[in-house]
């Protein structure tokens, strides 16, 4: 979580997490062969939640939290986590370098990790878009059916005693589930594409992915150095274009009304 210290005030969050094994454009980006993407995908996660939230999204705050996300920090706090951690499965101990980060637009092309740069360097670059395929599309309560009926009919095919039991992901109960039913596959494709982007955290970060050589060259970017960029390049100059931030009302995004309060209770008198 990305605070204001000025007033302790949420700016943005960022989730990292395991990436997508397969994807055609963050892998033809990387050029690595099957044996380089098994051994290095380690070195990567994918950025599953990056932006920020209102006000400060109205400022930009979204190009701060992206630049958050490649900072030295970052980078520190994976390391921490992982150093002399053995992984669960192929039971090995790697070298915790962090070496790129990926993300994906919500729908389309994005515009928030679009000219994203500190200097001469490119933060995030465009490598394509996906096809289309997933499992967004089945809300309103569908998701939570085909669950339970597959998890009375189907069987699991991710079935690893140290990773649990269960369905690996809700791809492949979607895809389970509709077999089982004799429904097509197709219903997969939504046919709303995400851009992709990758951000690499070092100079030679390719070469590391592809085992070329032994250890990455790190950009260096500390937060505190990160912030005083973004607020010369986005936050002052959107502020003086844009001020729809000081009529920001907290209560337009409120789910729930606050319940009304007519007071203390009275005791109800007693019938003796």
């Amino acid at each position: 979580m990305v605070f204001d210290d000025s007033n302790r005030k949420l700016i943005g969050l960022i989730g990292l997490g395991d990436p997508v094994y397969s994807i055609k454009a963050r892998d033809k980006w990387i050029g690595w062969d099957a044996n380089a993407k098994a051994q290095r995908l380690y070195h990567v996660m994918d950025a599953y939640v990056l932006g920020a939230v209102p006000p400060y999204s109205r400022l930009l705050g979204g190009k701060l939290v992206a630049l958050a996300a490649v900072s030295n920090e970052i980078r520190q706090a994976f390391t921490l986590r992982y150093a002399n951690r053995q992984s669960l499965i192929a039971e090995k101990t790697r070298e915790p370098h962090l070496a790129l980060v990926t993300t994906a637009s919500a729908l389309g092309r994005s515009s928030l990790y679009n000219r994203v740069r500190v200097r001469s360097r490119t933060v995030f670059e465009r490598v394509g878009f996906t096809d289309g395929w997933g499992e967004f599309h089945f809300s309103e309560g569908v998701y939570e059916r085909l669950t339970d009926f597959a998890n009375e009919h189907c069987v699991p095919t991710a079935k690893k005693e140290k990773w649990g039991s269960g369905f690996r992901n809700r791809r492949e109960l979607v895809r389970k589930a509709l077999a089982k039913l004799g429904v097509s596959e197709s219903l997969l494709h939504h046919g709303i594409q995400r851009e992709l982007f990758v951000a690499p955290l070092a100079v030679n970060a390719r070469k590391f992915l592809r085992g070329e050589v032994a250890k990455p060259r790190y950009y260096r970017l500390p937060f505190e150095k990160a912030v005083e960029f973004w607020r010369e390049r986005w936050l002052l100059p959107r502020a003086k274009r844009d001020n729809s931030y000081r009529q920001f009302d907290k209560e337009e995004w409120r789910l729930w009304k606050k319940p009304r309060y007519d007071g203390p209770k009275s005791k109800p008198k007693s019938v003796h």
